[in-house]
């Protein structure tokens, strides 16, 4: 399967608007608010998701994620709250993988409880665990692999499986692996979510979001997603397309890259621990084997106590501390007062995400360069 995988076709030329009027080898931007009803279409509109650069990009992330169907977002808040919504009411369950990116989390803990909808968080995602989890009232299984911020593995045809003997539908965040390297509606996952702003913008400049699924869950989502208004602007939307077209080409030099640094890292003798899918010291690797093309460009580590981490960013030359993940250039941030600061300690506690964690965003640098800065910055701040 790997090898007949036409990705970077894919990512150039699928759903590509064309330029009917001059022939320009980039699509065009249709930014208009306001069409002719009489016109091609129906109703078309931005908020809702049907404009020409919106309906363009959609089959474009269909194409990339195998499936029949997908919207475009604001946000990937603005996509992960719109499923939520769309497939939960009120005396619904929802099963979670506890390990998800704080912003979710965070979601499930302020606006489930107002709406009476109920969850459960799971430690560890597998049969037996679901098994006790699920009640007659679950209609989601939601999970997110390889997770944010301890790169922790589920088995996603386990999931699958047992959701579909169940009835269950079942949502993935695969922003962290992107469509190059795990196309989870391949393993029977009905619902694919990404925030666009990480990988697939991947220069840091875009903020977006996408779903994907069949049409029948598509539909029953647009139903939902057009009364929140968290469609894209068209002008973002194109910028967003443009940026796809090097996916492929950014993500297979990013995990190339990223092995070789975990690699270097686990051996480091400055280094507690370092968590990524590729190492064959982590626990679940021959399920990410299965499941990955590649491993991805993410990564975390802890530095060990003699090592001031504050002092470690601070010495960085190359690497940026920043918000955010997946730019071409590499970045650094500690979840603990980042992407998970909305959780309170004692929920990162839980999670084994401790104040030294560090989650690193590998960029398209070469490798000599990132290794010297991080030697650099290590021992700098040994010296302290």
């Amino acid at each position: 399967m790997k090898n007949k995988r036409n990705v970077n076709y894919t990512c150039v030329h699928a759903g590509e608007l064309k330029d009917t009027i001059y022939g320009g080898a980039t699509a065009p931007i249709y930014t208009s608010t306001t069409y002719d009803y009489r016109g091609p279409g129906t109703n078309l509109y931005p908020r809702y998701f049907n404009t020409p650069n919106q309906v363009a990009l959609a089959q474009k992330m269909s194409a990339l994620e195998h499936t029949e169907s997908s919207l475009i977002f604001g946000s990937g808040m603005a996509a992960i709250s719109a499923v939520f919504m769309a497939f939960l009411k009120t005396g619904d369950h929802v099963v979670m993988q506890r390990a998800i990116y704080g912003g979710t989390s965070h979601f499930a803990a302020a606006e489930f409880d107002r709406v009476g909808i109920t969850y459960t968080m799971l430690e560890h995602i597998n049969e037996d665990t679901m098994k006790e989890a699920v009640q007659d009232n679950t209609q989601m299984l939601y999970i997110e692999t390889p997770s944010n911020p301890l790169l922790e593995i589920t088995d996603i045809e386990i999931v699958s499986a047992f959701a579909k003997a169940n009835s269950i539908t079942t949502v993935i965040d695969n922003t962290f692996a992107s469509p190059i390297n795990q196309n989870p509606a391949d393993l029977g996952i009905d619902l694919i979510i990404h925030s666009a702003t990480k990988y697939l913008g991947g220069h840091s400049d875009i903020c977006a979001g996408t779903v994907s699924g069949t049409q029948k869950h598509m539909e029953r989502l647009w139903k939902t997603a057009k009364n929140y208004g968290g469609s894209l602007s068209d002008v973002t939307v194109h910028l967003l397309e443009r940026s796809i077209k090097t996916l492929a080409l950014r993500v297979k030099q990013q995990s190339k890259t990223a092995l070789k640094l975990a690699q270097f890292l686990e051996k480091h003798p400055d280094m507690q621990q370092v968590n990524y899918p590729g190492l064959k010291s982590h626990p679940n690797h021959q399920i990410a084997k299965k499941q990955m093309h590649a491993y991805g460009g993410m990564m975390s580590f802890e530095l060990k106590n003699h090592i001031d981490h504050d002092d470690f960013l601070e010495e960085l030359k190359v690497i940026k501390p920043a918000l955010s993940l997946a730019g071409v250039e590499s970045t650094i941030l500690s979840p603990a007062l980042t992407s998970h600061s909305l959780m309170t300690a004692e929920e990162r506690k839980e999670q084994g995400i401790t104040d030294r964690l560090l989650r690193f965003s590998v960029g398209i640098e070469e490798f000599n360069i990132l290794v010297d800065d991080l030697e650099q910055a290590l021992e700098k701040s040994r010296k302290r």
